[in-house]
């Protein structure tokens, strides 16, 4: 399979594996959603989305196969697209997306759709050269760089199709953090396991809080906020959480 999901006790793993470049195309992006899917359904509390090779990320979208369709074929890989991306920002799970080789159009619009970008240091690139081919990075790029780093700074990357080193990329912040690239799957799954091991329907909470409330008014948002910390309040972690204060010791949460 050219994406598999696969756990390893509380945190799961969706893998890329497509050589050489994880170019994806319709039915690549149909095992993505398959794979989004089961790590939805799994009892896995973190999810990292990675890539069998240390040279790619992924190259983005099958320029060939692009190039041989016709519209309505290149339309519906990228419908199918933008549902599955989309759905990730519904799950109440931490996806982080650990680049550690070149991530590029369609690529980094993946990485982009997780919640969490971590890269190893390297010669690697990222960037959206869609404009190089007279196109738009059409896979959620123009609405989901903007919203991370601002529109000044994204719309540069865009219309120039700039590559960019890890190192602007994390400056920019696009890449959340930077590791050595010795160090990259030890420390992101640190990080996982940290997460998976604490409040986790607070934290599942959170993310879905901050990802509905924050295209809406003010108002709006504020009353999302009120409906999740109401539902947080009736949880068991909520409870241990209040206890553990009280009784000065470290919180064992359960994510109930």
């Amino acid at each position: 399979m050219a994406v598999s999901f696969e756990a390893d006790g509380a945190v799961g793993y969706i893998t890329l594996d497509k050589p050489p470049a994880n170019s994806y195309d319709k039915a690549y992006m149909e095992e993505f959603q398959g794979a989004v899917q089961s790590a939805a359904d799994d009892s896995a509390k973190v999810i990292i989305v990675r890539s069998a090779s240390k040279k790619f990320f992924s190259a983005g979208a099958d320029i060939k196969a692009f190039a041989a369709n016709s519209t309505d074929d290149n339309m519906a890989m990228i419908e199918r697209g933008h549902e599955v991306l989309a759905s990730i920002a519904r799950i109440p799970k931490v996806f982080i997306a650990q680049v550690e080789g070149h991530a590029l159009g369609g690529g980094l619009e993946i990485a982009l759709a997780c919640d969490l970008r971590f890269g190893a240091r390297g010669t690697y690139k990222l960037g959206l050269p869609e404009v190089t081919l007279g196109l738009l990075p059409g896979n959620g790029g123009t609405q989901r760089l903007p919203r991370i780093i601002g529109v000044p700074k994204a719309l540069d990357l865009m219309v120039t199709g700039r590559p960019i080193s890890p190192g602007e990329a994390h400056g920019l912040g696009i890449l959340n953090r930077l590791f050595a690239a010795e160090e990259t799957a030890e420390q992101t799954r640190a990080y996982a396991e940290a997460l998976a091991g604490g409040a986790t329907a607070a934290i599942g909470e959170i993310k879905l809080t901050t990802y509905a409330g924050v295209e809406k008014p003010i108002a709006d948002a504020l009353a999302r906020e009120r409906d999740g910390i109401r539902r947080l309040f009736d949880t068991a972690d909520s409870a241990e959480g209040f206890a553990a204060f009280a009784e000065k010791r470290k919180p064992e949460f359960t994510g109930g």
